[in-house]
């Protein structure tokens, strides 16, 4: 890391340096008593009650305005922001005003965490402030913050790079406090899942995330090496088939909020890692589970925006259910012209051809059909719509369909063109899984390195005997834009993946405070 300071990092070790020739440690060890926020202090003074009459607040000082004996600052905490107003005579009682004139005045600067003492009033201009009578250093900042500027409703000066607001998170989380609304709604989110699933009677589950063999779904792993057993491991690229082991073994229901990993290209929808939610139900089929989708979505868009209907990229989007149910051969007949039931390999190589699909040599009949698929039908999907009864040869895990063996019993679920859950009637025919292995592996070896392994010990779980079971994977990352209004998967997590930072850049000189 290149450690050149700039002229305003060197002042700010300076003035470090000079608090404690002071005697005052700029990072106490020290609690301090907190029993007030800026949001309470907001929500609730009544200055006719006379309320707050006693706070200790703390937060960075973002603001100052100094006027002689008397200024005013801005304290932010995790609630928000608020003013306070700090007089030289209140803080500095007796003859020494040093913490007025020297610690306030000189030492302290914007980003300072500071903790203070006193009683919320109402100034002259009608500003609700907390009238400070102690101040105490909690925290010097070593670094420039980047200050946005706001006057007259608009934002000045704010800081959008990119570059910045992903890499430094805890940055961007300071000076736009709008993002921590986000990851306030994704925390919702997931409790309000949490919430629905427990009372539907299923539990919450681990399962590895080192495994032997990847499996349960069509991905390209990460591949690490164990030491001590001196063998290669993978990390998960889903959890379905440790989940569906557990249904072999007599729970009624499971799910897991799990970290899986895909090395695999990264874009505005996709990082290498992200949060998948599956769960798993015996006894209920892709029909029952599409059901019950809608109710959830339903329930979690009232809990975070307090309707089902959400602003996606301009478009109205509206949660609330039935959803459409679309078969997938209809989508393509409906959208790009073509009916593909039925086509051999070949036909379906020349379909994509004359469609103007890129395609690859590797890829079966599974591939060419989800790829015209991805090319015409997934951006006109944007209200919630269920793309069902895929042919087997895209679904390895998926029963097959009651009425029709070319077809499973799987449904995607798409908003906005894009997909956020998948979901199954699960096989559960051990002899019909392994076929549907072998032909994975026949896929891989002809190149396709997103094919499934073999997996003989699921297999083998599966001869046991597994109840009818259906099973839904959901991305909670792509939910949490959806629901949020984000339109890049960078801005719902707290840290995305990101190229080395090849050097450090030089902060901007500090604005005049």
């Amino acid at each position: 890391m290149n450690l050149e300071l700039s002229e305003q990092e060197q002042i700010r070790r300076e003035s470090l340096a000079k608090l404690r020739e002071l005697g005052i440690e700029p990072y106490p060890a020290a609690e301090y008593p907190v029993n007030a926020t800026a949001a309470e202090i907001t929500a609730g003074y009544d200055p006719e009650k006379g309320n707050f009459a006693s706070v200790c607040i703390a937060g960075r000082l973002m603001s100052r305005r100094i006027m002689g004996a008397a200024s005013f600052g801005e304290l932010q905490d995790a609630t928000g922001r608020i003013q306070i107003y700090v007089k030289r005579d209140e803080i500095c009682p007796g003859e020494d005003k040093t913490m007025y004139n020297t610690v306030w005045k000189k030492l302290l600067d914007i980003g300072d965490i500071i903790g203070i003492k006193g009683f919320a009033f109402i100034t002259q201009t009608g500003q609700l402030s907390v009238h400070a009578l102690e101040l105490t250093v909690l925290s010097k900042s070593l670094r420039v913050l980047p200050i946005v500027k706001e006057a007259d409703g608009q934002v000045f000066d704010a800081v959008t790079d990119p570059e910045l607001r992903y890499r430094q998170r805890y940055v961007d989380l300071i000076i736009n406090p709008q993002v921590k609304d986000v990851f306030v709604k994704r925390a919702r989110i997931i409790a309000t899942m949490r919430e629905y699933f427990n009372a539907a009677g299923c539990l919450e589950v681990e399962t590895p995330i080192l495994q032997s063999i990847p499996g349960g779904a069509t991905a390209r792993p990460f591949i690490t090496h164990h030491n001590a057993l001196d063998i290669p491991l993978y990390l998960r690229i889903a959890n379905e088939l440790y989940l569906k082991r557990l249904i072999v073994g007599g729970y009624s229901g499971v799910y897991e909020f799990a970290k899986d990993f895909r090395n695999e290209g990264m874009d505005k929808t996709h990082n290498p890692e992200f949060t998948c939610m599956e769960i798993y139900v015996a006894y209920k089929d892709y029909n029952w589970m599409m059901a019950f989708v809608e109710k959830m979505l339903e329930k979690i868009a009232v809990a975070v925006n307090g309707t089902t209907k959400v602003d996606i990229a301009g478009q109205e989007v509206d949660f609330a259910g039935p959803y459409r149910r679309l078969p997938i051969l209809d989508a393509i007949k409906e959208y790009a012209g073509v009916d593909v039931k039925g086509m051999s390999e070949d036909e379906l190589r020349a379909t994509c051809k004359k469609l103007n699909v890129d395609i690859e040599p590797s890829m079966g009949k599974g591939k060419l059909i989800d790829a015209i698929f991805g090319a015409y039908c997934e951006e006109k999907l944007v209200q919630p719509t269920y793309i069902i009864d895929y042919p087997v040869e895209m679904s390895p895990l998926t029963k097959r369909h009651r009425t029709d063996p070319t077809l499973t019993e799987r449904f995607e679920l798409f908003v906005c063109g894009k997909e956020l859950a998948n979901a199954y009637s699960e096989l559960n025919d051990p002899i019909d899984q392994l076929e549907r292995f072998e032909e994975q592996a026949a896929l891989k070896s002809k190149g396709d390195d997103e094919a499934m392994y073999i997996d003989m010990d699921f297999v083998r779980a599966l001869e046991y005997g597994m109840p009818p079971t259906s099973g839904l994977g959901m991305g909670i990352d792509r939910l949490t834009m959806f629901m949020t209004g984000q339109t890049t998967i960078q801005d719902v997590l707290f840290f995305p993946q990101m190229r080395p930072e090849k050097s450090v850049k030089k902060d901007s000189e500090a604005p005049a405070e």
